[in-house]
């Protein structure tokens, strides 16, 4: 990932709470037949391992169950992000020197891939990711509401993984190399047009 300084972010803590804000991310592997990439829901563990580890699980039926033990992947991680109008800095007005851009936040994660084919580790993730996900509902989904031989026969349908973290990687685009007054013009305009995320990320990043 090109990463000029000024917009790298290298906190442990920041880059955690991108993750866990924005689960989502695209498993990359190398394959023999290219490139692949699978969108997963993760969830991250910061105690486990030097620098954490990630799970999630995948269909039975997905190739990369058949991925080697060990083989280096690559998980992205994109945080708020939106189009940024250079109508939007004061000082265009002066210069007329600025032309649109995107403002982002993203995280790449490097480790290692492990499968793990066991129905109790499956299970255990799939109830905590479903606790996480449904706790904002005025009444939580659990897997007790279905039947016990309706989950069983899905569990079998489902391999787990983990990716043992070696290195993190972040950056966060987000006006960083312009005035505070065009950094405030932005702010306003994310706000008026509905973009909070973006907004308070840039709000949270201002000196």
């Amino acid at each position: 990932m090109y990463l000029p300084a000024h917009f790298a972010e290298s906190r442990p803590a920041e880059l955690q709470r991108i993750v866990r804000e924005h689960p989502l991310g695209a498993l990359v592997t190398c394959t023999n037949s290219g490139l692949d990439a699978n969108h997963l829901p993760f969830e991250l563990d910061d105690s486990q391992g030097e620098a954490g580890t990630l799970r999630a699980h995948v269909a039975r039926a997905n190739p990369l169950c058949e991925a080697i033990q060990g083989t280096p992947v690559l998980v992205i991680f994109s945080g708020a992000q939106g189009y940024v109008s250079p109508n939007w800095y004061p000082s265009k007005q002066e210069t007329h020197r600025h032309v649109p851009t995107w403002n982002y936040e993203a995280v790449h994660v490097h480790g290692v891939l492990r499968i793990l084919d066991d129905a109790t580790f499956a299970r255990g993730l799939l109830a905590r990711l479903t606790r996480h996900h449904e706790a904002t509902e005025p009444r939580p989904w659990k897997m007790g509401d279905s039947p016990a031989d309706y989950i069983d026969a899905l569990l079998k349908q489902v391999v787990g993984i983990e990716v043992g973290i070696t290195r993190w990687e972040g950056k966060r685009k987000l006006s960083q190399n312009r005035e505070s007054r065009d950094v405030a013009g932005v702010i306003l305009a994310l706000d008026e047009r509905g973009n909070a995320p973006l907004a308070a990320a840039m709000k949270r990043n201002a000196p």
